[in-house]
């Protein structure tokens, strides 16, 4: 009730909370190379596994730490926020639109459309999602590319139910019925009334789909399947903090901790707007 009554008054403490946790983690990504206080790619054996600042044997300007190659985690893990950022941006929207169309044009519509969308959508469920993904980036090759195309490619069904069935509910609505009567057309009716009443939905569905595409993306670095160049992601990162645990935990456990954060920064982020802006649960 507390939550009701502040999304009511635009108060949402989880909107406030993931949307300040994304702002700061995006802003730091943007600009990484004003603010990271070290060079990430930057080696030196001479500061191997150094600890984060409050424990004994930091160095000042290592705030986080060092890997096993003397590299600063902190700096490290800004600049992956980039390669995080653009993943989950291109990727969702890209998997939104087809989706959101398909989804829309089988709902509102329906018969042979519907049919065809649907069996569409079965054959694509089928297969395991991470898998599929790790197929395809296969096939591609690795590359900040691929990874897009093959959560888009993947991830597209996820919308494509959701808005079906929104569609079919909204379009046995009256004001379907009244626009009909008024002399729009189908296609008129989807885009100017349909459309409108899902977005709620689809918004939640668009901020849920970009915490899936960071961890996916996270998942192919930590197997060495996401870009091919010596940039930092946060897969890579800890994938190589998984290798030293119990000499240097803190390489494993800050990037985990940044990507959990940002995960469900992304998922409560979408729910917070989709109460904020749905006229029924407000």
């Amino acid at each position: 009730m507390d939550e009701a009554r502040s999304s009511r008054r635009g108060l949402s403490p989880r909107l406030w909370l993931a949307g300040g946790w994304l702002l700061v983690a995006l802003a730091a990504a943007i600009f990484a190379p004003l603010i990271a206080p070290q060079d990430p790619l930057a080696q030196d054996l001479m500061l191997e596994r150094l600890p984060p600042f409050w424990l004994d044997g930091a160095e000042p300007g290592y705030w986080l730490g060092t890997d096993s190659l003397g590299r600063d985690l902190l700096s490290r893990l800004i600049f992956g926020g980039r390669i995080a950022f653009i993943v989950a941006f291109a990727a969702a929207i890209s998997a939104c639109l087809i989706g959101t169309t398909l989804g829309l044009i089988a709902g509102y519509f329906g018969g042979w459309a519907d049919r065809i969308v649907s069996r569409i959508v079965d054959v694509w469920m089928a297969f395991p999602p991470v898998l599929f993904a790790i197929l395809l980036v296969a096939v591609l090759g690795t590359g900040l590319s691929s990874v897009i195309i093959a959560i888009a490619v993947i991830d597209w069904t996820r919308f494509c139910r959701v808005i079906r069935a929104e569609a079919m509910s909204q379009a046995r609505m009256d004001y379907v019925e009244s626009a009909r009567i008024a002399g729009y057309g189908r296609t008129g009716i989807m885009l100017r009334e349909v459309l409108p009443n899902v977005l709620p939905s689809v918004v939640a569905l668009l901020s849920l789909e970009m915490g899936i595409a960071v961890i996916v993306e996270a998942i192919l670095s930590f197997v060495n399947l996401s870009i091919s160049t010596d940039d930092p992601t946060w897969g890579g990162i800890i994938a190589e903090g998984r290798l030293s645990i119990h000499q240097a935990w803190w390489v494993l456990v800050f990037p985990l901790v940044t990507l959990i954060l940002t995960v469900l920064s992304f998922s409560q982020f979408g729910e917070g707007l989709k109460t904020r802006f749905d006229p029924v649960l407000r």
